[in-house]
């Protein structure tokens, strides 16, 4: 009875370390036994093919005064009695063993079904007794339960390792879809803009020949059958006076209107992306038209001010006329554009290194003035006129790098031009935001 009650008592501390892990309990459960049947060696072993994922598969306590004082797993160093013991157990022998009567084997059983031993050889002065295998059987079963429960826990961990893997990975590939629809978007959109910008750069290029090609060719010869009646009517002498200012006037309209559509058909030919630039990136273009004929540089000084769309281009078509006739006149390998940027003016200067005389290009300047519509080049007047619509100035100065350096002002703040903005007009970017086409 007391050996009974202390087994009891055993049980009961190990049911209260069910916490710890099977190992604990495992542990108190041989212990247990030991004591009850005052046993020299106890073991607890799964059979194979039970409880595969149980751990531990077994342990073994032996002797208080001996190498396996505590239980353990490692069955290195047990005696050979010992060994053949575990052997049959884990071999799965219920039945107890013909080597030593002294050996009391329990079987664990869980559902009926028998899956390892409880063993001890006891040292008591008679064989257990029924109640005492009763108690060994609890303590097994207990035992059973215990590394039951600890492989159901081991099998829900590596699913929910599992689970949580397949987790990691849909939400990785949900990211990468949506990574990719949103790349998807991004192209379909810039597609649908492209197609946009396409057709519309097809119907501006087409409006550009249609201006270039009939309106345009019509003004000029309007302007020219203006010119030849006024030279008409001043041979008519005084009463023609009249008639030849009036002509002179007209001839000054289509003048203007010619210009009118050369800005007209310069803008149309540029793409909206290209009309809202800054000014020095409309220089480097323009430069980059030149540079299979010439050397060109582009340099910048200053803090960039902010111009409108029509005032930059005005001084870029300015500094484009400039290296034309640098190009074509000055007999010139290299040309320097030097953008400077100060808080009262905008200076542009082109410097070549050609055999162009600064005062001759004064001269020309101002015989271009004079000319109307007659056919000949007025590129140094239309250089002066696109400034001075800006309220700046032209001027021609000797270049130290050895021809001329043609300098262009303007001041700030900018002058609005008297006449509507054609750029801004169709690319709309004055003092506004550009808006869709």
């Amino acid at each position: 009875m007391q050996r009974a009650v202390r087994a009891m008592d055993s049980i009961s501390r190990a049911l209260v370390r069910t916490l710890e892990g099977p190992r604990g309990l495992l542990e108190e459960v041989v212990r247990a036994a030991r004591a009850h049947l005052d046993a020299e060696w106890t073991l607890l072993a799964l059979s194979d093919g039970h409880l595969r994922n149980a751990r531990p598969r077994f342990l073994v306590l032996g002797p208080a005064d001996g190498p396996h004082a505590q239980p353990t797993a490692d069955d290195s160093g047990l005696p050979p009695m010992v060994r053949r013991e575990l052997g049959a157990v884990r071999a799965g022998h219920a039945v107890r063993s013909n080597d030593d009567g002294r050996w009391v084997r329990v079987p664990m059983t869980l559902e009926g079904r028998p899956i390892g031993c409880l063993v001890g050889l006891h040292r008591l002065e008679v064989d257990p007794e029924p109640g005492d295998l009763s108690v060994l059987r609890i303590l097994a079963n207990q035992a059973a339960v215990s590394l039951h429960t600890s492989e159901q826990y081991q099998a829900s961990m590596a699913l929910h390792r599992r689970a949580q893997l397949l987790y990691d990975e849909a939400r990785a590939h949900e990211r990468d879809l949506e990574v990719r629809t949103a790349e998807l978007r991004r192209v379909e959109d810039r597609l649908v803009l492209a197609h946009q910008r396409e057709v519309i750069d097809t119907e501006r290029q087409r409006i550009a020949r249609e201006l270039h090609d009939s309106v345009a060719q019509y003004v000029l010869s309007a302007g020219m059958a203006v010119e030849v009646a006024r030279g008409e009517a001043e041979g008519l002498g005084e009463p023609g006076a009249a008639i030849s200012l009036r002509l002179g006037t007209a001839k000054e309209l289509s003048q203007q209107a010619v210009d009118q559509l050369r800005r007209a058909i310069y803008a149309l030919h540029r793409t909206p992306s290209d009309t809202v630039v800054e000014l020095p990136e409309l220089l480097r273009e323009v430069a980059a038209h030149h540079r299979p004929q010439l050397v060109v540089q582009v340099r910048v000084e200053g803090t960039a001010v902010a111009f409108p769309a029509e005032a930059g281009h005005e001084v870029a078509r300015a500094v484009g006329e400039a290296l034309f006739n640098v190009a074509v006149h000055a007999r010139a390998e290299r040309a320097v554009v030097r953008l400077r940027y100060r808080p009262d003016m905008v200076m542009v200067s082109v410097a070549d290194d050609g055999q162009g005389d600064p005062t001759e290009l004064s001269r020309l300047l101002r015989l271009e003035r004079g000319r109307s519509g007659d056919g000949s080049h007025r590129g140094l007047a239309n250089i002066e006129s696109r400034l001075v619509e800006l309220g700046g100035s032209v001027a021609f100065r000797r270049a130290r790098i050895g021809g001329v350096r043609v300098e262009m002002r303007v001041p700030l703040p900018l002058r609005r031009p008297d006449r509507p903005g054609l750029i801004d007009q169709l690319v709309g970017t004055t003092d506004r935001p550009q808006e869709d086409a």
